[in-house]
């Protein structure tokens, strides 16, 4: 008895299991990599072709045009993904192929061809979709249904996601902005090869989640992917795809960073800082610093509110998140009157305005991936985080849209649009919340401190 208490016990670390540790840094460098061509994607494009490092010379529209339809297909890649997941590979094998799959797309983005760009862009879109759904599943797997630590870790392994876009952001944005477009696509490469290997290094921690249950031996198994959905579960999904429109909105005006923000900063920024001129491509590293800083404070902030008995549902996190993201905007709205008089911005506000797009995706962003491991029906697991994403990508199509129509309408209609729709739409949501959360059944209600191990355990066990 002594020993198997010691063994359970040395799974852990800091209070969580060991496999969080490892799924965060596989998310980290998988995260550095896209990040870091996400900061460079849009300036790369736009970049004169005679300029010292040259680009494609695309107008802003265009490039953003293509930016929408990528970071959309990034997404909506991983229904398929979590389809193969649940059918064919399973979860932890489907994160495996998907690494491969990112090395390779990010390695041939280094060379300068035209036939490279797109072939690694194709590959990183089916990359993407097979990791990213899966590994958000396995991390809902390492905790047992009513552990109050699913929404901590999610939170850990969502710093984890940052803690990459971050450094991503520095290093490959300084990299491909001074030294080279490909030279820093070539390093986003270096960096999954990186998360690669330590993820097939860390299997061992991984032996419980992530496995295979599509044709499982076990006839308890298979009865519980044959019978048909009861009407909790019906319930639950009906629940799960109306959060989806929420979803939709905010990475429609958050995914703005990545686009019209992204050169907003380098066109119509004075970023002059003690005679210096900031790269445009860091300012993408603030929303990843803020969630550093700021991502276990507002989990503690929600945990201390739900033990207080206090209003701390998953929806009504994710609708607060909204409003404060878009009220975020609102110092866009000042940025551009600022240009408008001055013919030039002050960096303050767009940090002002990461810091409130950063307070709202804490909000929404790692309590939505709790939230449908916590409703999903496990044998439709890694779909539903599947659909979860490819809404995520319509919300960044919505992103790709809006930035274009700016060419016509001007940023300051946009910005201040996106911030009175967001703040307007998450309250209109607010009055219909608790007859959502009635068709939830009541799985947030039994929330403790359940810290068991969850050995075997896979999503949405009941």
């Amino acid at each position: 008895m002594t020993n198997s208490v010691k063994a359970a016990h040395q799974k852990e670390l800091f209070g969580h299991p060991v496999g969080l540790y490892i799924l965060f840094f596989t998310e980290m460098w998988e995260r550095f990599s896209y990040y870091g061509m996400r900061a460079l994607f849009v300036l790369y494009l736009t970049t004169k072709t005679v300029d010292g490092n040259p680009g494609l010379g695309w107008s802003s529209g265009e490039a953003l045009a293509l930016y929408g339809w990528y970071t959309m297909l990034v997404y909506v890649a991983s229904i398929p993904g979590g389809w193969i997941a649940d059918k064919f590979l399973g979860q932890k094998k489907s994160v495996l192929v998907g690494g491969i799959l990112l090395v390779a797309g990010h390695s041939i983005l280094a060379i300068e061809e035209m036939w490279a760009w797109y072939s690694g862009l194709g590959l990183i879109i089916a990359g993407v979709g097979m990791l990213k759904p899966n590994i958000s599943t396995m991390v809902g797997g390492l905790y047992k249904q009513g552990d109050i630590r699913r929404d901590k870790g999610f939170t850990i392994f969502y710093i984890g996601i940052n803690l990459g876009a971050f450094l991503s952001s520095l290093i490959v944005g300084y990299v491909g902005e001074v030294h080279g477009w490909h030279y820093g696509f070539g390093l986003a490469g270096i960096g999954m090869t990186l998360g690669l290997i330590q993820y097939i290094l860390g299997q061992k921690y991984l032996k419980n989640v992530g496995n295979f249950l599509g044709t499982s031996e076990k006839e308890e198994d298979k009865e519980t992917m044959e019978k048909p959905l009861t009407k909790i579960e019906k319930d639950r999904i009906v629940v799960l795809l109306i959060s989806f429109l929420l979803v939709i909105v905010f990475w429609g005006a958050f995914e703005q960073a990545g686009g019209l923000m992204n050169i907003y900063a380098k066109e119509k920024t004075n970023r002059l800082l003690m005679g210096w001129e900031v790269p445009a491509s860091w300012f993408q590293s603030l929303n990843a610093m803020f969630i550093i800083f700021l991502g276990t404070s507002v989990a503690w902030y929600w945990a201390k509110r739900k033990l207080n008995g206090k209003v701390s549902t998953s929806l009504f996190k994710m609708i607060i998140g909204l409003v404060i993201m878009g009220a975020g905007f609102f110092f866009m709205t000042a940025a551009s009157m600022e240009f408008n008089t001055n013919g030039s911005s002050a960096m303050y506000w767009l940090v002002l305005a990461y810091l409130f797009h950063t307070i709202g995706e804490l909000c929404i962003s790692p309590v939505a991936l709790s939230f449908i491991t916590k409703l999903a029906p496990v044998k439709y697991g890694a779909l539903m985080m599947g659909i979860y994403f490819a809404m995520t990508g319509f919300g960044n199509k919505l992103a790709g849209l809006l930035g274009e129509s700016a060419e016509s309408l001007g940023e300051f209609t946009i910005f201040t649009g996106i911030a009175v729709f967001c703040v307007v739409f998450g309250l209109l949501v607010m009055l219909f919340r608790k007859k959502l959360e009635v068709l939830t059944h009541g799985v947030e209600d039994k929330e403790g401190t359940i810290h068991d191990e969850a050995e075997g355990f896979e999503l949405a066990d009941n």
